[in-house]
């Protein structure tokens, strides 16, 4: 079953990025999801079908600001 993502949702990856986050929020939505770290800022651009494999869970808004 497809996962429903849209743009501002923050997601929890798999893997943690080089930088030891592992919140992502989503800016771009389409064939290719495009993603920002919360940690460092940096952007990521992945095919729909790897970025469905890596995520592990939707988080909500708010909980993926850092504090």
């Amino acid at each position: 079953m497809p996962l429903e993502f849209s743009t501002g949702d923050v997601v929890q990856m798999r893997k943690p990025h080089a930088c030891g986050s592992d919140r992502w929020r989503i800016y771009r939505v389409g064939a290719d999801i495009g993603i920002r770290c919360l940690g460092c800022g940096r952007r990521v651009m992945l095919p729909r079908r790897k970025f469905e494999r890596g995520v592990r869970r939707v988080l909500p808004g708010d909980e993926g600001e850092p504090t």
